[in-house]
């Protein structure tokens, strides 16, 4: 572990600092910011109560643009990053000295319990600049004691001949950027296994175990998934250790809940539903029940590693990426499960939705071989068995689907 005493703090000893820190939180949230101060008079402050307490939506933020929600003063604002905007205007998340020093530890805690040792060279092929994925597990590593190289993404010819020379231990990116590295080095000649890689932190999308397990076979590496959002720090708000036993909440640093996405009820442990995240310690722009859009679960039970804080599952989807399709509810993670069972085809592929008439359409695209057809029947009986839905398969050739150096690009909706 990184913070030993406090990623394994007593229960006990961690819930009081949680609602002194929330305590503290919201008399800051009430004195210094407006947005806040009107919604939180006569409330009360405890854990107990915490369900009485405001969500912040994705639309407070947008609202609030640029700094409505800024709590520190603005001279004391060490570094701006913000979200990518593509749900609507851009969120700037301001970060104070304090800030940074604060996410740097976090980091810490995910990239060591993936393996990041004193001394290792790790690459960072998530994207720099406004991107918080980056930055966040550049001071991470460096925090940690590793040798970092930064190769960011977009050049994945030079991070294989980097890689090739330098002999990395880890690598942090988003985990569908993996295949994308070892569809260009099978192309120069390079066996991905070679690259030197034993440990990879993955996040900054959704993806699901048979993704892992094909990123872990095409580089003989451990993947280990990590959580995080821009508007709470960025990555870091929740990873996994060496058990792959859900990934551990920095619940000294963030309150989690789960509830209903439509009612907004606190649902049970164990029920899928809505991440919520307070962040308890960001200075400059700190979120209040902030609404994640996530779906996840707490996970029952202590962890075997020896940490304290509690477990979220994998995340699974977005509330906002449901698709619905002739009345059947569909997240796009479903269908990457189905196709990645078949060892014909690759993991590229696209969810094309059209509308003709009143109808609406679902075709997959699909990389990968399939001379006489049988693996599109099969993955369309699997789409009608197992999701209920009716859709047009295509095996097309490898490399047909264009490529994105960043997040994946699974869904084109033309309806």
């Amino acid at each position: 572990m990184w913070q030993k005493e406090l990623e394994a703090m007593p229960r006990e000893v961690l819930v009081k600092r949680q609602e002194r820190r929330l305590q503290q939180l919201v008399s800051r949230l009430a004195q210094r910011v407006a947005f806040y101060g009107e919604r939180l008079a006569g409330t009360e402050i405890t854990l107990d109560h915490l369900q009485d307490l405001p969500f912040t939506t994705r639309a407070d933020l947008r609202s609030a643009y640029p700094f409505g929600l800024l709590a520190a003063s603005p001279s004391r604002i060490n570094r701006l990053h913000a979200t990518s905007g593509t749900r609507g205007k851009p969120t700037l998340v301001p970060y104070t000295g304090r800030d940074l020093r604060t996410w740097s530890d976090i980091c810490a805690r995910l990239l060591t319990a993936a393996g990041c040792r004193q001394g290792d060279i790790w690459f960072i092929a998530a994207g720099y600049g406004l991107f918080t994925g980056g930055l966040g597990a550049h001071y991470g590593a460096e925090r940690a004691g590793a040798a970092v190289v930064p190769v960011s993404s977009g050049n994945t010819n030079r991070l294989l001949q980097l890689a090739v020379d330098l002999q990395p231990a880890g690598i942090h990116c988003i985990p569908s950027y993996m295949l994308r590295v070892a569809e260009v080095a099978a192309a120069s000649g390079i066996d991905p296994r070679d690259l030197g890689l034993r440990y990879g932190s993955f996040g900054g999308e959704t993806w699901s175990e048979p993704m892992r397990r094909r990123v872990e076979e095409l580089f003989g590496l451990t993947a280990f998934d990590v959580y995080g959002l821009s508007e709470c720090f960025g990555p870091g708000v929740a990873y996994e250790c060496a058990e792959h036993d859900g990934l551990h909440l920095s619940e000294d640093h963030f309150l989690a809940e789960i509830i209903d996405p439509v009612t907004g009820a606190l649902l049970p442990e164990g029920e899928r539903g809505e991440l919520v995240v307070t962040t308890l310690t960001k200075e400059a722009m700190p979120l209040l029940r902030y609404r994640t859009g996530d779906l996840t679960r707490f996970l029952p039970g202590a962890c075997a590693c020896g940490r304290t804080h509690r477990r979220i599952g994998r995340i699974t989807g977005r509330c906002d990426d449901m698709l619905t399709v002739r009345g059947v509810n569909l997240y796009p993670s479903e269908v990457e499960r189905l196709l990645l069972g078949f060892p014909e085809l690759g993991p590229e592929h696209r969810l094309v939705l059209e509308r003709t008439g009143p109808m609406d359409s679902l075709s997959v695209d699909v990389e990968g071989a399939d001379p006489d057809g049988a693996v599109a029947e099969a993955v369309q009986r699997g789409l009608k068995e197992q999701l209920g839905l009716s859709a047009a398969v295509r095996v097309v050739a490898p490399g047909t689907l264009p490529r994105a150096e960043g997040k994946a690009v699974r869904v084109v909706d033309h309806r």
